[in-house]
């Protein structure tokens, strides 16, 4: 049985020692729901142990790489806060899973990245975008905490100024202006992505794979650190905000498709 045969939300491709890995909810833009959120909890994990790959291409089915978080799944945590902690110790699985997953990851933006989308995206190895792609982390813009691993990659990609911008703001931008702030490596014509993303997953899949592993698992031991360091903190800080009447507004506004009324109880929200 293959590790990866009871999947129901994520498919599996190979490709030589390459492993496709794709984010497979289409109909919702790949937004994370109570399912796919457990499986990318294991995935890292699972991806690590694979003996019959090297490289891992991950990206999204359809117009998007992910969207971040359902909304309906929102609502549950919103109505049953107690499934939030099952929600907190997933998002460390992912977060580590991919800063110790010794193969390199390449993410293959396909559409747009936010939220977790983004978050998951950022701390790939090296990221290729499609030029239409917008990425972004809106955690505020729907009253929640960016404590799922945005505090941790975006300083270190783009600088603590540019980052807080962003991260208050919850902006998103073009791959275009990822690519020039270096948030990511590349944003290519999206006709040209697939070629793009090949050709650099088969040189690496052609190099010296102990080599590669090893420096990229060097270079994650600062990044490993800071997010030790950080994670508990924001994602506590994520949880508050599960329960207050901000994100309850902003999650029923959603659902109404309307725009959010903040600071309705200021000082309790």
């Amino acid at each position: 049985m293959s590790l990866f045969d009871d999947y129901q939300t994520i498919l599996f491709n190979r490709r030589g020692r390459v492993l496709e890995v794709t984010l497979n909810r289409p109909d919702k833009l790949n937004a994370t729901d109570a399912v796919l959120h457990s499986e990318l909890a294991r995935l890292f994990v699972d991806i690590s142990n694979d003996p019959d790959s090297d490289i891992v291409v991950l990206t999204g089915a359809g117009r998007a790489f992910s969207a971040g978080g359902d909304v309906a799944w929102m609502q549950e945590a919103i109505d049953e806060p107690e499934r939030f902690e099952q929600t907190v110790r997933e998002a460390k699985q992912i977060v580590f899973g991919l800063i110790d997953c010794e193969k390199p990851v390449i993410a293959k933006l396909n559409g747009h990245a936010t939220g977790l989308g983004a978050t998951i995206a950022l701390f790939c190895d090296v990221i290729f975008a499609a030029d239409h792609a917008k990425i972004g982390d809106p955690h505020v813009s729907i009253g929640f905490v960016a404590g799922d691993g945005g505090a941790v990659i975006w300083p270190q990609l783009i600088g603590y100024a540019r980052a807080k911008e962003y991260l208050l703001t919850g902006d998103l931008m073009t791959a275009t202006e990822a690519a020039r702030m270096g948030l990511i490596n590349h944003a290519v014509p999206a006709a040209e992505l697939d070629e793009r993303v090949d050709a650099f997953a088969d040189r690496l899949a052609n190099g010296a794979t102990k080599a590669i592993r090893w420096t990229k698992m060097s270079v994650n031991i600062g990044l490993r650190d800071l997010a030790t360091s950080i994670m508990d903190a924001s994602l506590a800080y994520e949880a508050l905000s599960n329960v207050t009447a901000d994100h309850a507004e902003a999650v029923k506004a959603f659902s109404e498709k309307r725009p959010p009324l903040f600071g309705r109880a200021r000082g309790g929200a």
